[in-house]
């Protein structure tokens, strides 16, 4: 039987900082080709690779293999069964648990395509899904699919949708003596921010799973010089929103609290500067549905956003389950323990040996 938290480790040794993926994808796609039950393509440093049994059902098992900077701790180290080093929890481990199940279970249950891709923690334009679903959207064909992003070995369902809206507000320049010959923009921000900081959550329940929304200002700019009434201010507001809503109708909601607290006649304005759209959480799909059962644990909400909305948005329901602790991710402390690895390990591949 392997020992996964050194298989893990090992993986942890190949630098694989984004954009720079090419030495762990050499080493992935070498050994999966040495197992003659599965079909092996590259796509520049993503490696896909399937069974073709011709059975009812196909499951989709994916991790990326980037790593944001390392912080000190581009070495694995192991004390006991603790695992410490860049990668660790966010997601070579998560990585280890699919590259041992695929070769290892000759014969599946259900059809299986392990993805191992390129550049997750960087702007998704560079993101291997992205590239594969536009260049290769057979290769990402199934009826289900599990991402291997660091979870505890908890079932995270789904993910929330996020946007970015950036609000400008305009007023008129004049000297700081003379206030009332201007109109201070900064000022104005003042009620804008009192309507995003009234803002009551939602918490839809989709599923079994409560998702939680939240609306953040977290940028603000303006200001011309110190005695200087500024003629114009903005604020970027974030907003954490509920898959039972799509982005034009989380967006059309952030508006009408806003309110006239816009004011577009007066030369306001509100750009639309980055969105990413939900999941839901698909556990009526059987596959996922006999995933929740065989982890033993309560499928819980994606508050946050991973790359299930790209499998979601090509109609592939999907969902978030892997070992390490997600609050470890991007830390110096980075770590993951034996005994998630094992977990997530033995019921995934119970889920692709046995199926639904």
């Amino acid at each position: 039987m392997t020992d996964l938290l050194r298989a893990c480790a090992a993986l942890v040794d190949i630098p694989s900082v984004s954009h720079h993926e090419g030495a762990i994808t050499d080493h992935i796609e070498e050994r999966l080709r040495a197992a003659p039950w599965l079909n092996v393509e590259r796509v520049g440093n993503s490696v896909v690779a399937r069974t073709h049994r011709n059975l009812a059902s196909r499951l989709v098992l994916a991790g990326h293999t980037d790593t944001v900077p390392p912080n000190g701790n581009e070495q694995a180290r192991l004390e006991g069964d603790l695992l410490w080093g860049l990668g660790s929890a966010d997601m070579k481990s998560g990585v280890t648990v699919l590259l041992d199940i695929a070769l290892t279970v000759s014969e599946p249950a259900v059809d299986v395509t392990y993805v191992f891709y390129e550049c997750e923690e960087v702007e998704s334009r560079h993101n291997g899904l992205v590239k594969m679903f536009a260049e290769r959207p057979d290769l990402l064909a199934g009826d289900a699919a599990v991402l291997a992003e660091p979870t505890a070995a908890h079932i995270e369902a789904g993910c929330q949708g996020t946007l970015h809206l950036k609000v400008t507000l305009t007023g008129a320049r004049a000297h700081t003596a003379r206030p009332w010959m201007g109109r201070n923009a900064i000022h104005r921000l003042g009620r804008l921010l009192e309507r995003v900081d009234a803002f009551e959550e939602r918490r839809p329940v989709i599923d079994g799973c409560e998702f939680r929304e939240a609306l953040q200002a977290t940028k603000v700019e303006g200001g011309v010089a110190g005695n200087v009434v500024p003629d114009a201010a903005s604020v970027v507001i974030n907003h954490r929103f509920a898959p039972d809503r799509s982005p034009d109708e989380a967006q059309a909601a952030v508006l009408a609290l806003l309110g006239d607290a816009v004011d577009t006649s007066a030369g306001d304005s509100v750009e639309l500067v980055q969105l990413a759209a939900p999941a839901p959480p698909s556990l009526e799909h059987p596959l996922l549905r006999s995933l929740a059962e065989r982890s033993g644990q309560a499928p819980m909400a994606k508050l946050g956003w991973t790359d299930v909305s790209f499998f979601a948005a090509h109609g592939v329901p999907a969902t978030n389950y892997g070992p390490g602790d997600p609050s470890l991710a991007h830390t110096a402390d980075e770590r993951v323990t034996r005994e998630d690895i094992e977990t997530v390990h033995s019921v995934l591949k119970g889920l692709v040996e046995q199926g639904i």
